[in-house]
């Protein structure tokens, strides 16, 4: 009698635990899709001066859904460029998803092969960063809780895409600053994921990498090859205690957790 009633008040416990995480999620996400909205709207912006017509701009918000590599193909439609070179930017661009889900890889492998490849189309930078912190917090996978992070992205984005290239010029987007309105937002979130030396020698090489590189061959290769070389710099650096990383993540199955 006494194990079953520890039991499920251990399972009420880890029920309560996900719910906390989950509304701590929201909040970031939140915070996310404020700024999703607006650079979204710049989005269609560019897409619009790229020549895009409005089922261009919706497709590419809701199949391709790739931010950054959306406003490098808009820069290179503009420009005349050849299909092979704008596959080969946006592929270069997109690399950083393999890093991405070999980091989510552990707390997904349990879940069907048919919905995994669903999940990795809404694999965004921030879904990436809400749902990892998520997962870390909860030490487990949550499929409700990946969809609120990728929702809280997905939607804003598509509907500022929409807007922005409805509404046309009737936003000053230099004067307003959305450029640099999502890439602060981010830095600002994965400022929570440093736990360590080693997180912050990561970010700290990728900083050096990616500066001069963007510089000399443009900020997608930069960030790309900050995103390759920055974690290069954390494996070189010992492990400290507050490095979450430095420890074997074993999460477990949805199944056995009770989540949905």
């Amino acid at each position: 009698m006494s194990g079953g009633t520890a039991t499920r008040t251990t399972t009420a416990d880890e029920t309560a635990a996900v719910r906390e995480s989950r509304r701590r999620m929201t909040r970031d996400g939140l915070a996310i899709s404020a700024y999703a909205l607006p650079v979204g709207l710049v989005f269609g912006l560019t897409a619009l001066q790229a020549h895009y017509s409005f089922l261009d701009v919706l497709a590419n918000s809701a199949i391709a859904f790739a931010g950054g590599a959306q406003f490098a193909a808009a820069g290179l439609v503009k420009d005349g460029a050849s299909w092979f070179a704008i596959a080969g930017v946006v592929a270069l661009v997109n690399a950083r998803h393999l890093l991405y889900s070999a980091a989510i890889a552990p707390y997904a492998t349990a879940r069907p092969r048919r919905e995994r490849a669903v999940m990795a189309h809404f694999l965004t930078d921030e879904t990436f960063a809400l749902a990892l912190a998520h997962f870390r917090r909860i030490g487990e996978f949550d499929r409700r809780g990946y969809w609120i992070a990728s929702m809280a992205i997905f939607i804003p984005w598509t509907i500022g895409s929409c807007l922005g290239y409805v509404v046309a010029g009737a936003v000053d987007t230099n004067g307003l600053g959305l450029d640099i309105a999502f890439p602060a937002a981010m830095a600002g979130l994965s400022l929570g994921m440093v736990s360590g030396r080693r997180d912050v020698a990561a970010a700290l090489g990728a900083v050096a990498v990616a500066v001069p590189v963007g510089l000399a061959g443009g900020a997608s290769i930069g960030l790309v090859a900050g995103a390759l070389i920055g974690p290069l710099f954390g494996l070189a650096v010992p492990a400290s205690p507050n490095d979450e990383s430095s420890a074997p993540e074993t999460p477990e199955p949805s199944a056995e957790a009770g989540l949905p």
